[in-house]
């Protein structure tokens, strides 16, 4: 009787709850809540895009619906289609409210590869396209050797360092600010490259980062705010328990010293050719004014030849190649006021009484006052 009487008390509580369960799956859904977890900085997926993905499943508004008409398994499966959704779960509380809670992926790092291409990674390593939502203020690394979905193990390793060396940076404000980016050389180790400075941090691999960036605080601390921004050239954290600073010199040096050198030459072959310049300046060849030798000969021969008949004199008129060509023109052209010549020599006046024209008078650095007209 007695095991008789827990099978009849079985039973009647299955009767209930099934009873239970098709009374509630007859009720309306009547809202929707939505929760995002697993982010503290970003959002790259929100509640508008996790609505719209229910209501995409559902074909229709899902409020308003009969809570048995809702497959929650198939609706999982639709948003974790979403790249930036690593989890979710939903069910329907006692007041018929469909609940939705979501882990979203939370990137660490933004990677640069050899070929242009840019994308984020997460904590378990999976690689995440850029968002037109927001840009996250991460670490960034350049030259990183693939851009393939499917990595190698070598690959899959520097991604594990990568990841490792970014979360320690970002447990830290001052290596936040102080780095500007990380290269991944050719070994697959790492370069930083700071904000101040010019010199370069050899950090290595992905191992002991901690101790790596502590050096690295240490360094600045004590040594650089004392030394200067540009006294080192090259700072290595790879060795334990030490820092090896290489100082701006020898072949930094030698290469300013090089170039001083070809500036030097390079302002010395500049003044000769100012120089060449000057000269030409001063002795010009045109209508107005040259200093030709055969020109002075030419005047002097001219102020000692007879005068001819006539009230025309004789008058030079230099041609292009130098060649100076005698021909006459009026007294009366003499007194018609022409243009001064280019130079700042103050213009003769002419004499009161008519006769021979003045000669030409040589002044210092081979320069002379030109005749009139």
């Amino acid at each position: 009787m007695l095991a008789t009487l827990w099978i009849a008390l079985g039973g009647a509580t299955v009767f209930l709850l099934v009873a239970a369960i098709k009374a509630k799956s007859a009720h309306l859904c009547k809202a929707i809540e939505i929760n995002i977890h697993g982010v503290s900085n970003n959002l790259f997926v929100d509640k508008k895009d996790i609505l719209q993905a229910i209501t995409l499943s559902e074909k229709s508004n899902p409020v308003g619906k009969a809570i048995g008409s809702f497959n929650l398994k198939k609706m999982e499966l639709e948003l974790e289609k979403n790249v930036w959704i690593r989890s979710a779960e939903l069910f329907f509380d006692n007041n018929e409210t469909l609940q939705v809670i979501v882990q979203e992926r939370e990137p660490v790092a933004r990677i640069f590869t050899l070929t242009g291409a840019s994308f984020y990674i997460d904590q378990n390593l999976a690689m995440l396209p850029l968002s037109e939502k927001y840009s996250a203020r991460l670490p960034v690394f350049s030259g990183f050797p693939s851009d393939r979905k499917v990595l190698i193990k070598a690959d899959s390793s520097l991604l594990q360092d990568i990841n490792t060396i970014s979360m320690a940076m970002q447990k830290d404000s001052f290596c936040m600010a102080m780095i500007e980016q990380i290269d991944i050389t050719d070994k697959r180790q790492f370069m930083l490259i700071p904000k101040m400075g010019n010199q370069l941090i050899v950090f290595g691999d992905g191992s002991d980062v901690d101790a790596k960036l502590d050096k690295l605080k240490m360094f600045y601390r004590n040594i650089m705010v004392k030394a200067g921004w540009d006294t080192y050239s090259v700072i290595n954290l790879q060795y334990k328990n030490q820092v090896v600073a290489k100082k701006k010199g020898v072949e930094d040096i030698v290469a300013d010293s090089l170039r001083t050198l070809q500036l030097l030459q390079m302002i010395a072959d500049r003044a000769e050719k100012r120089a060449d310049d000057s000269l030409q300046t001063i002795l010009p060849d045109n209508k107005f004014n040259t200093v030709d030798s055969s020109m002075i000969q030419q005047s002097i021969q001219r102020d000692e030849a007879p005068e001819s008949a006539g009230d025309g004199v004789p008058a030079v008129t230099p041609e292009p190649n130098n060649q100076p060509v005698t021909k006459a023109v009026k007294a009366a052209d003499l007194k018609k006021d022409k243009k001064p010549v280019s130079k700042p020599v103050e213009k003769p006046k002419l004499p009161k009484a008519a006769g021979k024209p003045p000669k030409a008078v040589m002044e210092k650095k081979n320069e002379y006052t030109p005749i009139p007209g």
